[in-house]
């Protein structure tokens, strides 16, 4: 027996260290700089740098918490970062399953790398194309607005548009990833699956769609991890 897990143990070993530099990429530049964390509890010198500025405990939070207004930024980061990780996660499942039911392969391939390109768009470049396209004296939004004689609106300015324009905007450039991870998942269903649901139902596509759902736990998880630990 010990001879047996000697030989796994050898034969493991390669795919050990084939994962070794990728681990270590991440403890350096995703577990490193929560060391920079310790900061917040300190008056910050750089000539004395992190392990010699001096200790202030909770005084940073005080004054940041005594800046008029700032109970309303907090509450803004957490209601839009609470209606984009829930944007992020029902958009794509259901985009998923609505573009698994379209029958032609190639009108298929071409929705979902359309859907996928903004995800390698810049935020820097998204932002110039918002900022053109939301203008509330030139852009095309608000002159189509005009058209049907709605009053320009100021998207990136306005204090109810500006949530709603960060939280749509953001969920249009990435959903396509999640959409391409669910779409794996359900071509990863046996058809004879869909089949049975079809005959035993006459509502064939909303059993479809429901079969679909029971595979996607393990890529909601997935998802959902991933875009916590981007928003972090």
């Amino acid at each position: 027996m010990e001879n047996i897990r000697r030989l796994r143990r050898l034969r493991e070993l390669p795919l050990h260290l084939m994962l070794l530099p990728s681990v270590i990429i991440v403890l350096i530049y995703s577990y490193g700089p929560i060391l920079g964390s310790y900061m917040a509890f300190q008056k910050y010198k750089p000539v004395y740098g992190l392990f010699g500025s001096p200790w202030v405990g909770l005084e940073n939070f005080r004054f940041l918490l005594g800046i008029p207004g700032s109970l309303q930024i907090l509450w803004n980061t957490i209601y839009i970062a609470f209606f984009k990780i829930i944007g992020m996660i029902i958009v794509p499942v259901i985009f998923a399953l609505l573009l698994n039911e379209v029958g032609k392969s190639k009108i298929k391939r071409i929705i979902q790398t359309t859907i996928y390109l903004p995800n390698f768009i810049s935020w820097v470049i998204l932002s110039g194309i918002l900022i053109e396209i939301l203008s509330p004296s030139e852009g095309v939004v608000n002159q189509l607005l005009g058209m049907v004689g709605i009053q320009p609106v100021y998207f990136l300015g306005d204090k109810f548009w500006f949530p709603v324009t960060i939280i749509v905007t953001d969920v249009l450039k990435g959903f396509g990833f999640g959409t391409v991870i669910y779409l794996a998942a359900l071509t990863s269903i046996e058809s004879t699956l869909y089949e049975a649901s079809i005959v035993g139902s006459r509502a064939g596509t909303v059993c479809s769609c429901h079969s679909g759902w029971l595979v996607q736990v393990g890529c909601f998880i997935y998802i959902y991890i991933a875009f916590i630990y981007t928003c972090r």
